[in-house]
């Protein structure tokens, strides 16, 4: 079993930047997608960003969060980060970490049912 760790969150001022790290416990080389999601109060699950890690170039964002938010994966392949930039409250959420053996695409990625592995997420809170 894969084990994957979110870290990072906190509190920040509207228009600032945090780092979100997830980190697996051993390297993914069977994974060929992973990706961020989020649950505000109230509200559904819903995909933030993914990767496919097949080249770690090929990138799905939510439309919301275009030119804000990066997504990237350490050349340790242990690791996944989301940049997330110029901050505002509309972001504030739980964010997880989700991670797949097999499913990535621009109409799959942001499905949470197809996700395998996922971490018990960290807090970002934007006032």
């Amino acid at each position: 079993h894969v084990q994957l760790v979110e870290s990072g969150g906190g509190s920040v001022q509207a228009g600032g930047s945090l780092k979100l790290t997830c980190a697996a416990s051993r390297p993914l080389n069977r994974i060929t997608c992973m990706g961020w999601f989020r649950q505000a109060p109230g509200k559904e699950r819903e995909g933030v960003a993914a990767i496919y890690t097949g080249d770690s170039r090929t990138v799905y964002y939510a439309d919301s969060v275009k030119g804000r938010f990066t997504i990237s994966r350490g050349n340790d392949r242990n690791t996944l980060y989301l940049q997330m930039d110029r901050l505002n409250p509309d972001h504030t959420a739980m964010y997880y970490c989700a991670a797949d053996r097999a499913h990535c695409g621009d109409r799959l990625w942001q499905r949470t049912e197809l996700y395998t592995f996922w971490g018990h997420g960290t807090q970002v809170t934007v006032s």
